[in-house]
């Protein structure tokens, strides 16, 4: 399973997440931490390149930034 974490807008994490997880078996969206919006998608290993190119797609309409390490806010 490949996991990816984006930042994104408050108000947008149910849309991007009922999006992701409307193409049901391919990946789950996980909120790491609400406060901040950071979220995580883990991909299934066959739906990899499905999944990416939704991924750029969500990213442009609703600026997901990469993030590259996490680290929960206490």
């Amino acid at each position: 399973m490949i996991k990816k974490r984006f930042k994104l807008k408050r108000s947008d994490i149910a849309i991007v997440q009922f999006i992701v997880e409307g193409y049901e078996g391919m990946a789950t969206v996980t909120t790491l931490d609400p406060h901040t919006a950071v979220i995580q998608i883990a991909i299934m290993p066959d739906y990899v390149e499905e999944m990416i190119n939704l991924l750029d797609n969500l990213k442009n309409k609703f600026h997901l930034e990469d993030v590259e390490y996490y680290t929960a806010s206490i």
